[in-house]
């Protein structure tokens, strides 16, 4: 196998989750921002990362708030999740653009989106300025799911929530399972 190595560097780690941040201010503003630099950074306590720039709308609200809920979209909310981070919502109110119903949420006061299969609520621990993006660390306080994906015993299925993922300026729709942890030693 030849490869050639590209000019100059980037982040190529893709596919990454494509979400949709919401968070408001003290004066009750709500806001949502597509987010596609985020991820998990540790198990106990239960932490994550959301990077956003500065100029943002939503950057001031969650710097001043300390908190914000990552709702992962299902298939069905890809559009709203393309429109929120193609408009500012200094100039329109995006969960009635994008047709969506702000939800209470259970530990936080900005609002979770109802139609989410499932908002994760977080608390800023810490923000780290890294140039183009200022990254929150955030301790996740609170997870809700939709009950539609609970079967008969209470388990929740992630897998029929169809999530979308964001590679490369494209969103995907998440592939079939084909394995499960642990499966490459598992005793036959």
């Amino acid at each position: 196998m030849s490869k050639i190595e590209f000019d100059k560097p980037g982040n190529f780690l893709y596919p990454l989750p494509a979400v949709m941040v919401t968070c408001g201010d003290a004066e009750g503003e709500n806001n949502i921002i597509t987010i596609a630099w985020t991820g998990t950074v540790c198990s106990d306590p239960p932490m994550v990362y959301i990077s956003v720039r500065k100029e943002r709308h939503s950057y001031s609200m969650i710097k001043e708030k300390g908190e914000f809920v990552i709702n992962l979209p299902s298939e069905e909310l890809t559009y709203a999740l393309d429109r929120a981070g193609c408009t500012t919502g200094a100039k329109v109110d995006k969960f009635s653009d994008c047709k969506l119903t702000r939800a209470k949420s259970f530990k936080v006061s900005a609002p979770s989106i109802a139609e989410a299969p499932v908002c994760i609520e977080c608390r800023v621990t810490q923000i780290l300025e890294l140039g183009t993006h200022d990254m929150f660390l955030a301790e996740v306080v609170s997870v809700s799911v939709d009950e539609k994906y609970l079967d008969e015993k209470g388990a929740f299925h992630m897998d029929r929530c169809n999530l979308v993922a964001y590679e490369h300026g494209a969103y995907r729709k998440m592939a079939e399972t084909i394995g499960t942890f642990g499966y490459s030693v598992r005793k036959k």
